[in-house]
């Protein structure tokens, strides 16, 4: 999870899991691209909707905006170097 500035973790071992921290990188240059604070609301009222929408939670989440753009990049450890700014506005 991505609180602007921190990455929280599960445990340890996921420090060395390239594709979640760059996942959550992802999340800390949407905040920032928003000046945080509404990114948060943009995050929930898109959850919300989608889950009014789909009526299941993982689905719902899986398609938040910003959730789909780090989930499809997170692999992609050049994405955020790249100067990617905005791509979650595509979704």
């Amino acid at each position: 999870m991505a609180i602007f500035p921190f990455i929280l973790l599960k445990s340890k071992k996921l420090k060395s899991d390239m594709e979640i921290i760059n996942h959550e990188k992802i999340h800390l240059r949407q905040q920032l691209e928003l000046l945080i604070l509404p990114f948060y609301l943009l995050y929930l009222i898109n959850y919300l909707f989608n889950l009014i929408m789909y009526k299941k939670h993982d689905l719902a989440y899986r398609k938040i905006i910003f959730e789909q753009e780090a989930y499809r990049h997170g692999a992609d450890l050049r994405y955020l170097k790249n100067n990617n700014w905005y791509g979650w506005i595509k979704w």
